[in-house]
């Protein structure tokens, strides 16, 4: 793989000289090491995470509980996404989202 891309930043003192330490234990560049870690890193979290299906799970949990009613005068728990304070805020919260 051709690389044509220069991306260059700031960081403290101590970071770069652990970064150029551990290049120089691994027998490798700045630049290949930060390769490697960012490759890495992208790699872990595509593997554990599908971005869309995180949300899609963590809407499906958060509904669960939004304005969930609970009594013993009940049969079962109610929703209501319209009663005083904070439901009607998460009622609108939800609608602005498209849930």
């Amino acid at each position: 793989m051709s690389k044509t891309e220069v991306y260059s930043w700031r960081l403290d003192p101590d970071l770069k000289r652990r970064l150029e330490d551990a290049a120089r234990t691994e027998k490798t560049s700045i630049g290949g090491l930060l390769d490697r870690i960012a490759r890495d890193w992208l790699g872990s979290r595509r593997a554990t995470t599908d971005e869309a299906e995180l949300q899609r799970q963590l809407h499906a949990e958060v509904l669960k509980v939004i304005g969930t009613i609970s009594s013993d005068l009940l049969s079962k728990p109610s929703t209501s996404f319209c009663t005083a304070g904070g439901s009607s805020w998460a009622r609108r919260s939800l609608i602005a989202s498209g849930w």
